[in-house]
Protein backbone atom coordinates (compact mmCIF):
# COMPACT_ATOMS: atom_id res chain seq x y z
CA UNK A 1 0.00 0.00 0.00
CA UNK A 2 2.73 2.51 1.05
CA UNK A 3 4.44 1.80 -2.86
CA UNK A 4 1.47 2.83 -4.20
CA UNK A 5 0.21 5.62 -1.37
CA UNK A 6 2.27 8.51 -2.38
CA UNK A 7 2.06 8.29 -6.42
CA UNK A 8 -1.71 8.00 -5.62
CA UNK A 9 -2.15 10.83 -3.78
CA UNK A 10 -0.53 12.86 -6.28
CA UNK A 11 -2.47 11.77 -9.06
CA UNK A 12 -5.95 11.83 -7.08
CA UNK A 13 -5.09 15.34 -5.58
CA UNK A 14 -4.39 16.45 -9.34
CA UNK A 15 -7.54 15.52 -10.56
CA UNK A 16 -9.63 17.09 -8.02
CA UNK A 17 -9.08 20.15 -8.48
CA UNK A 18 -8.93 19.77 -12.18
CA UNK A 19 -13.08 18.69 -11.51
CA UNK A 20 -13.11 21.67 -8.78
CA UNK A 21 -11.39 24.24 -10.86
CA UNK A 22 -11.56 23.25 -14.52
CA UNK A 23 -14.05 21.24 -15.10
CA UNK A 24 -12.95 18.94 -17.84
CA UNK A 25 -10.15 16.13 -17.21
CA UNK A 26 -8.27 16.17 -20.96
CA UNK A 27 -6.08 14.65 -22.99
CA UNK A 28 -3.41 17.21 -21.52
CA UNK A 29 -4.16 16.37 -17.50
CA UNK A 30 -4.21 12.61 -18.14
CA UNK A 31 -0.60 12.76 -19.95
CA UNK A 32 0.61 15.34 -16.66
CA UNK A 33 -0.89 12.77 -14.31
CA UNK A 34 1.15 9.89 -15.71
CA UNK A 35 4.41 11.63 -15.75
CA UNK A 36 3.24 12.74 -12.47
CA UNK A 37 2.61 9.30 -11.27
CA UNK A 38 5.78 7.74 -13.13
CA UNK A 39 8.19 10.69 -10.89
CA UNK A 40 6.58 9.55 -7.65
CA UNK A 41 6.45 5.94 -7.95
CA UNK A 42 7.34 3.84 -5.87
CA UNK A 43 6.73 5.59 -2.28
CA UNK A 44 8.33 4.98 0.48
CA UNK A 45 8.03 3.15 3.62
CA UNK A 46 7.07 5.73 6.34
CA UNK A 47 3.95 4.03 8.69
CA UNK A 48 6.68 3.23 11.20
CA UNK A 49 8.56 6.65 11.17
CA UNK A 50 8.73 9.74 13.54
CA UNK A 51 5.99 12.55 12.58
CA UNK A 52 9.02 14.80 11.87
CA UNK A 53 10.55 12.23 9.80
CA UNK A 54 7.57 11.66 7.59
CA UNK A 55 6.97 15.42 7.36
CA UNK A 56 10.51 16.14 5.96
CA UNK A 57 10.50 13.38 3.91
CA UNK A 58 6.96 14.09 2.29
CA UNK A 59 8.19 17.91 1.63
CA UNK A 60 11.28 17.08 0.12
CA UNK A 61 10.27 14.02 -2.28
CA UNK A 62 7.19 16.22 -3.21
CA UNK A 63 9.45 19.22 -3.63
CA UNK A 64 11.52 16.77 -6.32
CA UNK A 65 8.56 15.82 -7.65
CA UNK A 66 7.05 19.13 -8.11
CA UNK A 67 10.12 20.88 -9.60
CA UNK A 68 10.57 18.49 -12.23
CA UNK A 69 7.35 19.07 -13.67
CA UNK A 70 7.51 22.53 -13.25
CA UNK A 71 10.74 22.51 -15.25
CA UNK A 72 9.89 19.99 -17.48
CA UNK A 73 6.71 22.71 -18.49
CA UNK A 74 8.41 25.56 -18.66
CA UNK A 75 11.05 24.01 -21.02
CA UNK A 76 8.59 22.95 -23.15
CA UNK A 77 6.43 25.46 -23.03
CA UNK A 78 3.43 23.21 -22.25
CA UNK A 79 3.42 24.57 -18.59
CA UNK A 80 1.17 27.78 -19.94
CA UNK A 81 -1.60 24.91 -21.17
CA UNK A 82 -2.59 24.44 -18.02
CA UNK A 83 -4.59 26.69 -15.83
CA UNK A 84 -2.30 28.38 -13.49
CA UNK A 85 -5.33 28.47 -10.50
CA UNK A 86 -5.07 24.11 -10.74
CA UNK A 87 -1.34 24.15 -11.06
CA UNK A 88 -0.63 26.70 -8.05
CA UNK A 89 -3.33 25.22 -5.97
CA UNK A 90 -1.53 21.31 -6.29
CA UNK A 91 1.24 22.60 -5.48
CA UNK A 92 -0.14 22.90 -1.60
CA UNK A 93 -2.84 20.34 -1.50
CA UNK A 94 -0.69 16.86 -2.69
CA UNK A 95 1.92 17.53 0.14
CA UNK A 96 -0.99 18.18 2.31
CA UNK A 97 -3.27 15.06 1.01
CA UNK A 98 -0.44 13.02 1.52
CA UNK A 99 0.21 13.74 5.15
CA UNK A 100 -3.53 12.98 5.85
CA UNK A 101 -2.99 9.79 3.97
CA UNK A 102 -0.33 8.91 5.89
CA UNK A 103 -1.76 9.47 9.26
CA UNK A 104 -4.77 7.60 8.27
CA UNK A 105 -2.55 4.53 7.15
CA UNK A 106 -0.44 4.92 10.36
CA UNK A 107 -4.04 4.85 12.53
CA UNK A 108 -5.48 2.24 10.61
CA UNK A 109 -2.14 -0.10 10.17
CA UNK A 110 -2.62 -1.98 13.02
CA UNK A 111 -6.32 -3.38 11.83
CA UNK A 112 -5.09 -4.00 8.45
CA UNK A 113 -2.74 -6.41 10.28
CA UNK A 114 -5.54 -8.03 12.18
CA UNK A 115 -7.14 -8.43 9.08
CA UNK A 116 -4.31 -10.40 7.35
CA UNK A 117 -4.78 -13.07 10.01
CA UNK A 118 -2.61 -14.01 12.94
CA UNK A 119 0.83 -12.98 12.90
CA UNK A 120 3.67 -15.51 11.95
CA UNK A 121 5.22 -17.19 14.70
CA UNK A 122 8.73 -17.14 14.16
CA UNK A 123 12.14 -18.83 15.57
CA UNK A 124 15.79 -17.35 15.49
CA UNK A 125 18.41 -20.40 15.42
CA UNK A 126 21.83 -19.25 16.92
CA UNK A 127 21.46 -16.45 20.04
CA UNK A 128 24.62 -14.35 18.66
CA UNK A 129 24.80 -10.63 17.60
CA UNK A 130 22.85 -10.82 14.42
CA UNK A 131 20.30 -12.98 15.59
CA UNK A 132 19.72 -10.91 18.50
CA UNK A 133 19.64 -7.48 16.06
CA UNK A 134 17.09 -9.70 13.64
CA UNK A 135 15.23 -10.42 17.04
CA UNK A 136 15.23 -6.89 18.31
CA UNK A 137 13.76 -5.69 14.99
CA UNK A 138 10.81 -8.23 14.22
CA UNK A 139 10.01 -7.15 18.42
CA UNK A 140 10.02 -3.97 17.53
CA UNK A 141 8.30 -3.73 14.27
CA UNK A 142 4.40 -3.69 15.09
CA UNK A 143 2.96 -3.80 11.62
CA UNK A 144 5.32 -6.29 10.41
CA UNK A 145 2.49 -9.15 11.12
CA UNK A 146 5.60 -11.32 12.79
CA UNK A 147 5.34 -12.76 16.28
CA UNK A 148 8.62 -13.61 18.09
CA UNK A 149 8.40 -16.82 19.67
CA UNK A 150 11.97 -17.69 20.84
CA UNK A 151 15.85 -19.01 20.39
CA UNK A 152 17.08 -22.35 20.25
CA UNK A 153 21.23 -22.51 20.67
CA UNK A 154 23.11 -25.31 21.72
CA UNK A 155 25.23 -23.05 24.33
CA UNK A 156 24.68 -22.48 27.90
CA UNK A 157 22.96 -19.39 28.57
CA UNK A 158 25.92 -17.41 30.60
CA UNK A 159 27.29 -17.44 26.88
CA UNK A 160 23.77 -16.12 25.53
CA UNK A 161 24.16 -12.41 24.31
CA UNK A 162 20.12 -11.85 24.73
CA UNK A 163 19.38 -14.18 27.93
CA UNK A 164 17.60 -11.33 29.19
CA UNK A 165 15.66 -10.09 26.40
CA UNK A 166 14.57 -13.40 24.78
CA UNK A 167 13.44 -16.39 25.24
CA UNK A 168 15.39 -19.46 25.01
CA UNK A 169 12.98 -22.51 23.84
CA UNK A 170 15.71 -25.16 23.76
CA UNK A 171 18.47 -26.86 21.71
CA UNK A 172 18.92 -26.86 17.78
CA UNK A 173 18.01 -30.62 17.64
CA UNK A 174 14.61 -29.87 18.80
CA UNK A 175 14.02 -27.17 16.71
CA UNK A 176 12.41 -29.68 13.92
CA UNK A 177 9.96 -31.11 16.55
CA UNK A 178 9.23 -27.93 18.29
CA UNK A 179 8.13 -26.46 14.51
CA UNK A 180 5.91 -28.83 13.96
CA UNK A 181 4.16 -28.64 17.30
CA UNK A 182 3.52 -25.14 17.44
CA UNK A 183 2.75 -23.87 14.23
CA UNK A 184 6.04 -22.61 13.71
CA UNK A 185 6.12 -20.36 10.10
CA UNK A 186 9.48 -18.72 9.76
CA UNK A 187 13.02 -19.84 10.64
CA UNK A 188 15.80 -17.47 10.88
CA UNK A 189 19.29 -19.60 10.78
CA UNK A 190 22.15 -17.44 12.68
CA UNK A 191 25.10 -19.67 12.61
CA UNK A 192 28.62 -19.19 11.65
CA UNK A 193 30.36 -20.51 8.66
CA UNK A 194 31.77 -22.72 10.72
CA UNK A 195 28.78 -24.83 11.44
CA UNK A 196 28.45 -25.68 8.46
CA UNK A 197 27.99 -29.65 9.04
CA UNK A 198 26.04 -28.78 11.60
CA UNK A 199 23.85 -26.46 9.54
CA UNK A 200 23.12 -29.13 6.91
CA UNK A 201 21.99 -31.28 9.71
CA UNK A 202 19.77 -28.78 10.64
CA UNK A 203 18.40 -28.55 7.03
CA UNK A 204 17.60 -31.67 6.78
CA UNK A 205 15.56 -31.95 9.72
CA UNK A 206 13.78 -28.83 8.87
CA UNK A 207 12.72 -30.28 5.88
CA UNK A 208 9.95 -32.63 7.73
CA UNK A 209 8.28 -29.27 8.29
CA UNK A 210 6.51 -26.73 6.29
CA UNK A 211 8.41 -23.62 7.80
CA UNK A 212 10.23 -20.74 5.86
CA UNK A 213 13.65 -20.76 6.32
CA UNK A 214 16.15 -18.03 5.79
CA UNK A 215 19.84 -17.56 6.88
CA UNK A 216 21.07 -14.64 8.68
CA UNK A 217 24.76 -14.41 7.78
CA UNK A 218 26.25 -14.42 3.94
CA UNK A 219 26.35 -18.28 3.59
CA UNK A 220 26.55 -19.95 0.60
CA UNK A 221 23.82 -22.97 0.46
CA UNK A 222 23.18 -25.76 -2.33
CA UNK A 223 19.83 -26.73 -3.29
CA UNK A 224 17.96 -23.90 -2.25
CA UNK A 225 14.22 -24.15 -2.92
CA UNK A 226 13.23 -20.21 -4.46
CA UNK A 227 16.51 -18.69 -2.94
CA UNK A 228 16.60 -15.08 -3.44
CA UNK A 229 17.63 -12.30 -1.08
CA UNK A 230 15.33 -10.22 1.87
CA UNK A 231 14.60 -7.83 4.51
CA UNK A 232 12.78 -8.19 7.46
CA UNK A 233 12.57 -4.88 9.08
CA UNK A 234 15.17 -3.66 7.35
CA UNK A 235 17.50 -7.06 7.96
CA UNK A 236 18.86 -8.67 5.82
CA UNK A 237 18.20 -12.23 5.29
CA UNK A 238 18.80 -15.37 2.42
CA UNK A 239 15.99 -17.53 1.89
CA UNK A 240 16.68 -21.36 1.80
CA UNK A 241 13.04 -22.74 1.70
CA UNK A 242 10.13 -20.30 0.25
CA UNK A 243 7.57 -20.28 -1.85
CA UNK A 244 7.69 -19.01 -5.18
CA UNK A 245 3.75 -17.20 -4.90
CA UNK A 246 4.76 -14.24 -2.91
CA UNK A 247 4.01 -10.69 -3.96
CA UNK A 248 2.67 -10.80 -7.67
CA UNK A 249 3.27 -14.43 -8.25
CA UNK A 250 1.08 -15.16 -5.89
CA UNK A 251 -1.65 -12.87 -7.29
CA UNK A 252 -0.82 -14.07 -10.93
CA UNK A 253 -0.94 -18.18 -9.80
CA UNK A 254 -4.50 -17.34 -8.05
CA UNK A 255 -5.62 -15.35 -10.71
CA UNK A 256 -4.94 -17.81 -13.31
CA UNK A 257 -6.25 -20.85 -10.99
CA UNK A 258 -9.93 -18.44 -11.02
CA UNK A 259 -10.19 -17.44 -14.63
CA UNK A 260 -9.05 -20.67 -15.90
CA UNK A 261 -11.40 -22.80 -13.28
CA UNK A 262 -14.36 -20.36 -14.02
CA UNK A 263 -14.40 -21.50 -17.52
CA UNK A 264 -13.49 -24.93 -17.17
CA UNK A 265 -16.02 -25.60 -14.81
CA UNK A 266 -18.80 -23.69 -17.65
CA UNK A 267 -17.84 -25.91 -20.32
CA UNK A 268 -17.92 -29.35 -17.96
CA UNK A 269 -20.82 -28.77 -16.20
CA UNK A 270 -22.81 -31.12 -18.25
CA UNK A 271 -20.28 -33.50 -18.16
CA UNK A 272 -20.02 -33.13 -13.76
CA UNK A 273 -24.28 -33.99 -13.70
CA UNK A 274 -23.86 -36.67 -16.58
CA UNK A 275 -21.07 -38.40 -14.51
CA UNK A 276 -23.16 -37.55 -11.11
CA UNK A 277 -26.28 -39.68 -11.93
CA UNK A 278 -24.18 -42.71 -13.58
CA UNK A 279 -22.15 -42.66 -10.17
CA UNK A 280 -25.64 -42.70 -7.96
CA UNK A 281 -27.28 -44.91 -10.37
CA UNK A 282 -24.28 -47.77 -10.74
CA UNK A 283 -23.54 -48.64 -7.14
CA UNK A 284 -24.55 -47.61 -3.58
CA UNK A 285 -23.28 -44.94 -1.84
CA UNK A 286 -22.55 -41.09 -1.84
CA UNK A 287 -21.51 -39.68 -5.28
CA UNK A 288 -18.87 -37.71 -3.94
CA UNK A 289 -16.18 -38.95 -1.87
CA UNK A 290 -14.59 -36.66 0.41
CA UNK A 291 -11.00 -37.78 1.80
CA UNK A 292 -8.85 -35.47 4.05
CA UNK A 293 -5.27 -34.29 2.58
CA UNK A 294 -2.74 -32.26 3.45
CA UNK A 295 -2.95 -28.52 1.66
CA UNK A 296 -0.67 -25.45 1.75
CA UNK A 297 1.78 -25.12 4.73
CA UNK A 298 0.66 -28.64 5.55
CA UNK A 299 -2.64 -27.49 6.79
CA UNK A 300 -5.60 -30.49 7.01
CA UNK A 301 -8.05 -29.86 3.67
CA UNK A 302 -10.84 -31.81 2.23
CA UNK A 303 -10.84 -32.98 -1.30
CA UNK A 304 -13.60 -33.67 -3.53
CA UNK A 305 -13.34 -36.68 -6.03
CA UNK A 306 -16.46 -38.63 -7.98
CA UNK A 307 -16.93 -41.91 -6.06
CA UNK A 308 -14.88 -44.56 -8.08
CA UNK A 309 -14.84 -47.45 -5.51
CA UNK A 310 -17.23 -49.80 -3.22
CA UNK A 311 -15.58 -48.32 -0.37
CA UNK A 312 -14.49 -45.10 0.97
CA UNK A 313 -11.53 -45.52 2.98
CA UNK A 314 -10.22 -42.06 4.90
CA UNK A 315 -8.44 -43.59 8.17
CA UNK A 316 -5.57 -44.19 9.56
CA UNK A 317 -3.78 -46.57 6.64
CA UNK A 318 -5.55 -46.55 3.23
CA UNK A 319 -4.20 -48.52 0.05
CA UNK A 320 -3.87 -47.05 -2.79
CA UNK A 321 -5.49 -48.60 -5.58
CA UNK A 322 -3.58 -51.35 -7.87
CA UNK A 323 -4.38 -52.33 -11.23
CA UNK A 324 -7.30 -54.78 -11.26
CA UNK A 325 -8.66 -53.76 -8.16
CA UNK A 326 -11.66 -55.37 -6.43
CA UNK A 327 -12.48 -52.20 -4.87
CA UNK A 328 -12.64 -50.41 -8.26
CA UNK A 329 -16.53 -49.99 -9.34
CA UNK A 330 -16.89 -50.54 -13.53
CA UNK A 331 -17.64 -47.29 -14.08
CA UNK A 332 -15.24 -46.00 -11.37
CA UNK A 333 -12.34 -48.37 -13.40
CA UNK A 334 -13.39 -45.88 -16.23
CA UNK A 335 -13.35 -42.24 -14.22
CA UNK A 336 -9.90 -43.32 -12.92
CA UNK A 337 -8.62 -44.05 -15.91
CA UNK A 338 -9.37 -40.59 -17.71
CA UNK A 339 -9.24 -38.96 -14.17
CA UNK A 340 -12.58 -37.63 -14.18
CA UNK A 341 -13.18 -38.79 -10.81
CA UNK A 342 -11.50 -35.57 -9.95
CA UNK A 343 -13.19 -33.01 -12.00
CA UNK A 344 -14.98 -32.02 -8.55
CA UNK A 345 -11.42 -31.05 -7.42
CA UNK A 346 -12.13 -27.88 -9.65
CA UNK A 347 -14.44 -26.64 -6.53
CA UNK A 348 -11.65 -26.77 -4.24
CA UNK A 349 -9.54 -24.55 -6.12
CA UNK A 350 -12.44 -21.85 -6.40
CA UNK A 351 -12.80 -22.32 -2.42
CA UNK A 352 -8.72 -21.54 -2.29
CA UNK A 353 -8.04 -25.52 -1.35
CA UNK A 354 -6.40 -26.71 -4.25
CA UNK A 355 -4.76 -24.80 -7.37
CA UNK A 356 -4.98 -26.49 -11.18
CA UNK A 357 -1.36 -26.97 -11.24
CA UNK A 358 0.67 -28.41 -7.68
CA UNK A 359 1.71 -31.34 -6.34
CA UNK A 360 -0.64 -33.76 -5.83
CA UNK A 361 -2.52 -33.67 -2.58
CA UNK A 362 -1.82 -37.47 -0.91
CA UNK A 363 -4.10 -38.86 1.82
CA UNK A 364 -3.16 -38.15 5.09
CA UNK A 365 -2.07 -41.41 5.74
CA UNK A 366 -0.05 -41.51 3.15
CA UNK A 367 1.58 -38.29 3.88
CA UNK A 368 2.46 -39.65 7.79
CA UNK A 369 4.30 -42.70 5.93
CA UNK A 370 6.30 -40.62 3.56
CA UNK A 371 7.17 -37.69 5.66
CA UNK A 372 9.75 -40.24 7.87
CA UNK A 373 11.02 -41.91 4.82
CA UNK A 374 11.84 -39.44 1.91
CA UNK A 375 14.26 -36.28 2.81
CA UNK A 376 12.06 -33.01 1.64
CA UNK A 377 9.01 -34.77 1.60
CA UNK A 378 7.31 -31.76 3.45
CA UNK A 379 8.56 -28.96 1.42
CA UNK A 380 5.61 -30.13 -1.55
CA UNK A 381 3.42 -28.27 1.15
CA UNK A 382 4.41 -24.86 0.69
CA UNK A 383 2.14 -24.06 -2.18
CA UNK A 384 -1.48 -25.38 -2.86
CA UNK A 385 -1.62 -28.79 -4.47
CA UNK A 386 -3.26 -29.18 -7.77
CA UNK A 387 -5.04 -31.11 -9.80
CA UNK A 388 -2.51 -31.95 -11.80
CA UNK A 389 1.27 -31.32 -11.21
CA UNK A 390 4.81 -31.59 -13.09
CA UNK A 391 5.01 -35.25 -11.50
CA UNK A 392 1.91 -36.46 -13.00
CA UNK A 393 3.21 -35.34 -16.78
CA UNK A 394 6.57 -36.84 -16.11
CA UNK A 395 5.50 -40.73 -15.43
CA UNK A 396 4.62 -40.51 -11.76
CA UNK A 397 0.62 -40.69 -12.18
CA UNK A 398 -1.47 -43.38 -10.69
CA UNK A 399 -0.16 -46.09 -7.72
CA UNK A 400 3.64 -45.34 -6.86
CA UNK A 401 4.23 -48.91 -5.98
CA UNK A 402 7.94 -48.64 -4.77
CA UNK A 403 10.08 -45.90 -2.48
CA UNK A 404 11.67 -44.74 -5.23
CA UNK A 405 8.42 -43.94 -7.38
CA UNK A 406 7.15 -42.13 -4.59
CA UNK A 407 10.98 -40.28 -4.29
CA UNK A 408 11.16 -39.83 -8.35
CA UNK A 409 7.29 -37.52 -7.79
CA UNK A 410 8.93 -35.24 -5.05
CA UNK A 411 11.83 -34.84 -6.97
CA UNK A 412 9.16 -33.79 -10.01
CA UNK A 413 7.41 -31.79 -7.43
CA UNK A 414 10.26 -29.85 -5.79
CA UNK A 415 12.09 -28.88 -9.57
CA UNK A 416 7.94 -27.58 -9.57
CA UNK A 417 9.02 -25.22 -6.43
CA UNK A 418 12.41 -24.01 -8.32
CA UNK A 419 11.26 -23.41 -11.75
CA UNK A 420 7.79 -22.17 -11.78
CA UNK A 421 5.74 -20.30 -14.33
CA UNK A 422 3.26 -19.36 -15.35
CA UNK A 423 4.22 -20.77 -19.31
CA UNK A 424 5.33 -24.13 -17.11
CA UNK A 425 1.71 -24.40 -15.68
CA UNK A 426 0.29 -24.22 -19.17
CA UNK A 427 2.53 -26.80 -20.65
CA UNK A 428 1.35 -29.07 -17.75
CA UNK A 429 -2.20 -28.55 -18.36
CA UNK A 430 -1.90 -28.95 -22.11
CA UNK A 431 0.32 -32.14 -21.51
CA UNK A 432 -2.42 -33.86 -18.88
CA UNK A 433 -5.00 -33.24 -20.83
CA UNK A 434 -3.19 -35.18 -23.98
CA UNK A 435 -1.91 -37.88 -21.24
CA UNK A 436 -5.07 -38.96 -19.64
CA UNK A 437 -6.47 -40.19 -22.94
CA UNK A 438 -3.91 -43.00 -23.15
CA UNK A 439 -1.65 -43.26 -20.15
CA UNK A 440 -2.00 -46.93 -18.74
CA UNK A 441 -0.83 -46.15 -15.51
CA UNK A 442 -4.21 -44.82 -13.53
CA UNK A 443 -6.34 -47.62 -12.57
Amino acid sequence: MEVFLEPGITVLSLWILVWLLDGALDAGWLVASIVAFALAFPGRSLVRSPPDRVILSILLAWGWTAGLLLALGFATGHIYEFPAIVVVNWLWFSPTLQLLAHWGLRVSAPHLVRLQGPPLRAVVVGMNEQGCMLADRISSAPYAGIEMVGFFDDRMPVRQQGAERHRMLGRIAEIAEFAKANRVQLIYLSLPMASQPRIKELLDALKDTTASVYFVPDMFVTDLIQGRTDTVCGFPVISVCETPFRGPAGVLKRAEDIVLTCLILVLISPLLLAIALAVKMSSPGPVIFRQRRYGLDGEEIVVYKFRSMRVTEDGDTIEQARKNDSRVTPLGAVLRKTSMDELPQFINVLQGRMSIVGPRPHAVAHNERYRGLIKSYMVRHKVRPGITGWAQVNGFRGETVSLEMMEGRIRCDLDYLRNWSLRLDLYIIAKTIKLVFKDASAY
